[in-house]
C-alpha cells in the first residue's frame, strides 16, 4: 500500500510559478492525503513537475487524473484509444507554440490539465507556463478596473492554423492546413469569458485571455486587438513564468483556471510526443458575479465538459 504524504517536498522551479515535487510516484492508488496535498500545492504553485515518472502508461494516466476530477474529452478533437487522452505528435502535424489556456472556446473549460512526456527532441521542445493572477495582480489600480469590466469573445473558428507552426514539410500546404482546421472546428464554439475571473477555490482574481480571446464585446475590432495585446503584455512577462525542459517519464499537472501556457517550437522536425488529459471545469465568474456565456452554438452538442448540466442555462444566450 502507498504511503500517505501529507506535507510535499516541494522544489520552487521558479519566483513566482512552478514547483518540482519529489519522492511521490504517481498513480491511481494514491491516498487521499497525498491528493490533498498535491491539490493544495497546484492551488499555491499553479503548476506542479513530477520527474521519473516512466511507468504511468495511458490507463495510470487515467487513474490519477480521476483522483484530481473528472476527466473530460476535447470538444472537437477525437481522444486517442478512448481513454480522454488528447495526444500532441509534432510529426504528424502542428506544435502549440502560442499562449493559450486550454480549451476556454468553451463556457466550462478544463480546471486542470495533466501532460506527460513519452517522446522528446535531443534538445528543445520546452514549455513555458505564465501566472495569470500574477499578472492581475502586476496591473496599475486604473488597468484593473478597466479590466474588471471587460468581456472578451473566446472561440475556436479563426485561422488556428496561422497562428501554429506546422511540421516543415507541411508549412505551405494548405490542404493539410485546411483538414486540421475542419477537425479543430468541427464544432465552432463562441464562448463569452469576464477577461478577470475569481477562482472558485482561492478567490484570486486572474485574466482570461489567450490564443482563443478574438475580441473584446462592445468595442471596435482594432480597439479589441489593442485592449487584448495591453492585458497580454502582463502574462508574458518573464517574471510570472518559468519554462520546463522535459526529460521522458516527466508530468506536469497545471491549474488550468490561473495560468496560459506555451510550447516552444525550436526543435525543426525531431520526434516530439506527449499526451494529455484535462479535468472538467466550471463556470468562471467575474468581479461582478456575472458568469461565462455560450453564445454559439445555441444549442451545444452532447460533449462532457462544455458546460455542466446544472449551469447550463445560466450559460445560454441572454440568460
Amino acid at each position: 500500500m502507498t504511503t500517505a504524504i501529507t506535507e510535499l517536498r516541494l522544489a520552487p522551479a521558479a519566483g513566482r510559478i512552478g514547483a518540482v515535487v519529489h519522492n511521490v510516484r504517481l498513480g491511481g492508488d494514491l491516498p487521499a492525503e497525498t491528493v490533498a496535498a498535491i491539490e493544495a500545492a497546484l492551488y499555491r504553485h499553479k503548476v506542479l513537475f513530477f520527474r521519473g515518472q516512466q511507468h504511468l502508461d495511458d490507463t495510470g494516466h487515467e487513474a490519477f487524473a480521476r483522483l484530481l476530477g473528472q476527466p473530460v474529452d476535447h470538444p472537437t478533437v477525437p481522444s486517442a484509444d478512448g481513454r480522454y487522452i488528447f495526444e500532441l505528435d509534432a510529426t504528424k502535424g502542428v506544435r502549440a507554440n502560442n499562449w493559450h489556456t486550454d480549451v476556454t472556446f468553451v463556457p466550462s473549460y478544463p480546471k486542470a490539465s495533466i501532460l506527460r512526456a513519452l517522446e522528446l527532441p535531443e534538445a528543445g521542445g520546452s514549455t513555458v507556463w505564465a501566472n495569470t493572477a500574477a499578472a492581475y495582480d502586476d496591473l496599475p489600480a486604473p488597468l484593473k478596473t478597466l479590466a474588471e469590466s471587460l468581456r472578451a469573445v473566446h472561440t475556436n473558428d479563426y485561422d488556428y492554423a496561422a497562428t501554429l507552426a506546422l511540421k516543415p514539410e507541411l508549412a505551405d500546404n494548405r490542404e493539410i492546413a485546411e483538414l486540421f482546421r475542419q477537425v479543430f472546428v468541427s464544432t465552432a464554439f463562441k464562448t463569452e469569458h469576464p477577461l478577470v475571473r475569481v477562482h472558485p477555490v482561492t478567490g484570486e482574481r486572474s485574466l482570461l485571455l489567450g490564443a482563443f480571446a478574438q475580441r473584446i464585446q462592445g468595442v471596435s475590432g482594432a480597439d479589441s486587438k489593442a485592449l487584448i495585446a495591453l492585458f497580454q503584455r502582463y502574462v508574458e512577462r518573464l517574471e510570472n513564468t518559468v519554462r520546463w525542459d522535459w526529460q521522458v517519464g516527466d508530468v506536469a499537472v497545471w491549474d488550468n483556471r490561473a495560468t496560459q501556457h506555451y510550447a516552444v517550437n525550436d526543435y525543426g522536425d525531431q520526434p516530439r510526443l506527449v499526451r494529455r488529459i484535462t479535468l472538467d471545469g466550471d463556470l468562471p465568474v467575474g468581479v461582478d458575479g456575472a458568469p461565462s456565456r455560450l453564445l454559439e452554438p445555441v444549442e451545444p452538442p452532447a460533449v462532457a465538459g462544455i458546460v455542466p448540466a446544472e449551469e447550463l442555462e445560466a450559460a445560454r444566450p441572454g440568460a
